[in-house]
């Protein structure tokens, strides 16, 4: 009992550091200080779009890229088929700005690899005009000062991509809630202390923009669509390059929509199985973002550590207010704030369950992650 609580509580101190850490990491993010654009430097920008089917709010999404206050930029959208629902969705917002954006759709076919973002990716880059690139899930939605804060972003010719912090907004189910809850605390906790540590030598994928040649000099997305985790390998492989990875001013949304609970608790498990191959030391390192179920256990198996649970709930809040409030201005932690140790346990449970198993079932294929992140689908 003595090894079990001594090993409890060096958890817990590791987590309550963890939690400082995190103020930390927030408050130099905050301050640090942001790109000013040289006047009139604003090249020419393509936004890469691939879809599939008609997500919930998918119109006013897409139509948040066409609105965006920048000079010269076009979108290509990706579809694999004309019977895809999303494709009559991006055909009338490109006859709404017809003559205003530049804007079209590839059909891309259907992927013959488990990575069908990743192909689609791959398929409709070719028809990009221009060298900066930024690519975007089809559930963001942005302000329409994005590309040229990007823009700005790239006046340093160090730089070879630039990834965007991101606001979950859930829908109307608490699983999706509890999702969005999780992300903008606990995922952007640990985006906000790897870069203080060891900098940005990854991507988060709803929304990156890179170098075409930087891009290229990796082999492009006919290596990337060979990953489950794209983002994180492009991002990975920028920083090998010897390019900087920056991590943007602008925050932008991603509407996950509602979820049921089988669904949203197999994606959660899908990503977790990703994460321990991509980023092992990473995944082992996730014990120090529970601080609350170690105090919980600590408590059950030595009750007259009751303070140190108080202490760490008053931690735990404060470095979610750090990233949820000041970071990315989210009003559904602060509302919903009962719902942080609810999402804190969740998320320690589909962490324990992600080191077991490496087979994970995406858009219909049975796959298997392979080690080094690969992705082999299944017979």
């Amino acid at each position: 009992m003595v090894i079990l609580t001594t090993a409890l509580a060096v958890l817990l101190a590791g987590s309550l550091a963890y939690c400082v850490l995190i103020i930390v990491a927030t408050r130099r993010f905050l301050h640090a200080a942001l790109p000013v654009s040289a006047q009139g430097v604003q090249p020419p920008v393509t936004v890469l779009k691939p879809l599939c089917g008609d997500d919930e709010g998918l119109e006013d999404n897409l139509r948040s890229f066409f609105v965006q206050d920048y000079p010269e930029y076009e979108i290509i959208f990706g579809v694999h088929g004309d019977n895809d629902s999303a494709l009559p969705v991006a055909q009338k917002i490109i006859a709404e700005f017809a003559g205003r954006v530049k804007s079209r759709v590839v059909i891309t076919g259907e992927s013959p690899v488990p990575n069908a973002k990743a192909f689609s990716l791959n398929r409709i880059v070719r028809e990009a005009s221009h060298e900066v690139l930024v690519m975007c899930d089809s559930d963001i939605r942005v302000e329409p000062s994005l590309l040229s804060s990007l823009a700005a972003e790239f006046q340093d010719p160090g730089v070879g991509l630039i990834t965007c912090p991101y606001r979950a907004v859930p829908g109307k189910s608490v699983w999706s809630q509890l999702e969005a809850i999780g992300m903008n605390t606990e995922l952007l906790g640990g985006v906000l202390v790897a870069r203080m540590i060891e900098g940005m030598k990854f991507a988060l994928g709803c929304t990156v923009a890179v170098r075409r040649s930087v891009l290229d000099g990796m082999g492009g997305f006919g290596y990337l669509q060979e990953f489950l985790a794209e983002d994180f390998v492009i991002g990975q492989r920028t920083a090998e390059l010897g390019h900087r990875v920056l991590l943007s001013s602008s925050v932008i949304e991603h509407r996950i929509g509602s979820q049921g609970m089988m669904h949203n608790l197999g994606h959660r498990l899908r990503w977790a199985r990703s994460t321990r191959r991509s980023r092992p030391a990473g995944y082992w390192g996730q014990r120090f973002t529970y601080p609350l179920p170690w105090a919980l256990l600590l408590v059950a198996i030595y009750p007259a550590a009751w303070p140190v649970a108080v202490l760490t709930a008053a931690l735990r809040a404060a470095a979610a207010l750090a990233t949820a409030r000041y970071v990315l201005h989210d009003p559904v932690t602060q509302k919903q704030w009962w719902l942080l140790p609810l999402q804190d346990l969740l998320g320690f449970l589909v962490w324990i369950s992600g080191f077991v198993g490496d087979t994970i079932v995406w858009r219909d294929r049975k796959c298997t992650v392979l080690r080094d992140g690969r992705l082999q689908v299944n017979p």
